[in-house]
């Protein structure tokens, strides 16, 4: 933890001001309170988030929306501790059936399973009281949604996780033909209409034949409802997108997008980084510089826990635009920080290195450019980045100007 206010006292400053809220007079409602506990989450605040979360449970203990969003956050703060809740995380493709990963923290483990299957547990039991309600299926897909993501993202479970989705998709596809107006279903199966539609081949054959539907263009277009109809989703919605539209180089999109986020969630500085990132992708160099540099003040400034190696990221990603505005002592010294810092992720030590072997061209010193390109070659092959390998061996052959 960084100077200012450790976790448990910061954790107590909201709890009381939850009671000093519930003392004002005004009766509080749990989906108010679920409300709030969501916004403060995508603002990084997790124990605020928590408490509220905690404060609605407390109101009404068979709040499904309430054990999701507590689930919602466990895996949210496994992924963030991990460093892994970012666009360039999700860019590539799955390689195996199976991901070694490191076991989460025990106690967000927990916590997550133990609203998870309780949210579960509510949901099934909708179903079965009201069969042809909407709102109960929507309920049970959101959870089997969440226990998806979990598997596949925390646990590297990849087949339970394909199962989970697929008990989403159906659920929610049966939200769709009861509702059509409950577009935050679009969620889920936009998702994994849009998922399916990227795999190779025989594995897309797969799917189809399990009962998973396909199609790129309709699941973005349900994904676009969903942001853009007020529901719990919403959000949800519109973080999908941004990944999306990068991976289909929508990038004018997704900049739209994030900036919409970025205004609704002021206190997350790391959408700020996505948006530099997204614009780097776009080539619009200055906007990049623009808000990694504005990004980059609210990490200094904030006192809140970072990813293990984030500042070593933002680093890289700036000394990335500046090399592209031939600013090549700015930029050789946010590289020099980044390889510095001992909990930089491999990945971002491998373009680290990729972006000094440039500097080292435009230097004119092909036997260091060359030194640099193949230590991003080598790391790039270790963390699984064929993009920055390949870059890293084509400039080591013809150079950088």
């Amino acid at each position: 933890m960084r100077n200012g206010a450790g976790p448990h006292f910061r954790a107590a400053l909201a709890a009381a001001a939850l009671l000093i809220a519930a003392d004002a007079g005004a009766e509080v409602q749990p989906q108010d309170l679920v409300r709030r506990a969501a916004e403060a989450t995508y603002n990084l605040d997790y124990e605020q988030g928590l408490a509220l979360y905690q404060q609605a449970l407390a109101i009404d203990p068979d709040s499904a929306a309430a054990h999701r969003g507590i689930a919602s956050l466990a895996w949210l703060r496994v992924l963030f501790l991990r460093g892994t809740v970012t666009v360039d995380d999700y860019m590539g493709k799955l390689a195996s059936s199976e991901i070694e990963l490191e076991p989460p923290p025990l106690d967000l483990a927990q916590l997550f399973h133990r609203h998870l299957d309780r949210a579960i547990q509510l949901g099934e039991q909708a179903v079965r009281a009201r069969p042809r309600d909407a709102s109960a299926h929507y309920a049970l897909g959101a959870a089997l949604g969440l226990a998806a993501s979990y598997q596949g993202s925390v646990e590297g479970k990849l087949l339970p996780a394909f199962r989970a989705a697929r008990r989403a998709f159906d659920a929610h596809e049966k939200v769709l033909e009861l509702d059509p107006s409950r577009k935050e279903a679009g969620l889920v199966v936009g998702t994994y209409r849009y998922a399916v539609s990227t795999l190779p081949a025989p594995l897309r054959w797969m799917a189809y034949l399990v009962g998973f539907g396909g199609g790129r263009d309709q699941g973005i277009a349900l994904l676009e409802a969903a942001a853009a109809h007020p529901s719990e989703a919403q959000a949800d919605a519109r973080f999908a997108l941004v990944l999306v539209y990068n991976r289909e180089r929508r990038y004018d999109d997704a900049l739209r997008v994030v900036r919409q986020l970025e205004q609704s969630y002021p206190g997350n500085r790391l959408l700020w980084l996505e948006e530099g990132s997204t614009a780097l992708r776009a080539q619009r160099t200055e906007e990049a510089r623009r808000a990694l540099e504005a990004g980059f003040a609210k990490l200094v400034s904030d006192p809140r826990p970072r990813m293990p190696g984030e500042e070593a990221y933002w680093r890289m990603k700036r000394a990335t635009a500046f090399v592209l505005l031939k600013q090549p002592e700015a930029a050789r010294e946010d590289l020099v920080a980044a390889l510095g810092d001992a909990d930089a992720r491999m990945w971002v030590r491998a373009r680290a290195h990729l972006e000094m072997g440039k500097l080292a061209d435009l230097a004119g010193d092909r036997v260091a450019a060359r030194r640099e390109y193949q230590a991003a070659a080598t790391l790039g092959e270790r963390s699984n980045d064929p993009q920055t390998r390949d870059q890293a061996k084509r400039l080591a052959k013809n150079g950088y100007k």
